[in-house]
């Protein structure tokens, strides 16, 4: 299993070029690829979001919320500001599920870094 970032999952729609957007097609080829829920919320908020692509999202496999998630999540934030550090909330949420799960992340978007370095999120 991988997770995609709501940055990488757009960038492979619009047809982007990146390292990020090859492993999100070489996850979707062998039926791997995963998404936080977060992340569904995300992408199904286009306003203007064609039936194609909202087919094409809900088609992708999510990692469930497990039992104390929101409690895990909102520590994990409060370590990282205790660090100087001003994590999204979305960008927590989606950190806390890959560690739930113990899946690599495949993003785009650096912020997720300091979620690498504190609490030892993999990222691709």
């Amino acid at each position: 299993m991988t997770c995609a970032d709501t940055s990488s999952v757009v960038a492979y729609i619009q047809g982007e070029q990146g390292s990020d957007v090859d492993l999100v097609d070489r996850a979707l080829a062998d039926c791997s690829l995963v998404l936080a829920p977060v992340s569904v919320t995300e992408l199904l908020s286009d306003p203007v979001l064609i039936p194609a692509l909202e087919k094409f999202i809900l088609g992708i496999q999510r990692l469930e919320i497990k039992l104390g998630y929101w409690e895990r999540a909102g520590k994990l934030r409060a370590k990282l500001m205790r660090r100087r550090y001003c994590p999204k909330i979305a960008d927590t949420l989606i950190a806390q599920s890959c560690l739930d799960y113990q899946v690599p992340l495949i993003t785009r978007d650096r912020d997720f870094s300091a979620f690498q370095e504190l609490a030892g999120l993999r990222l691709l």
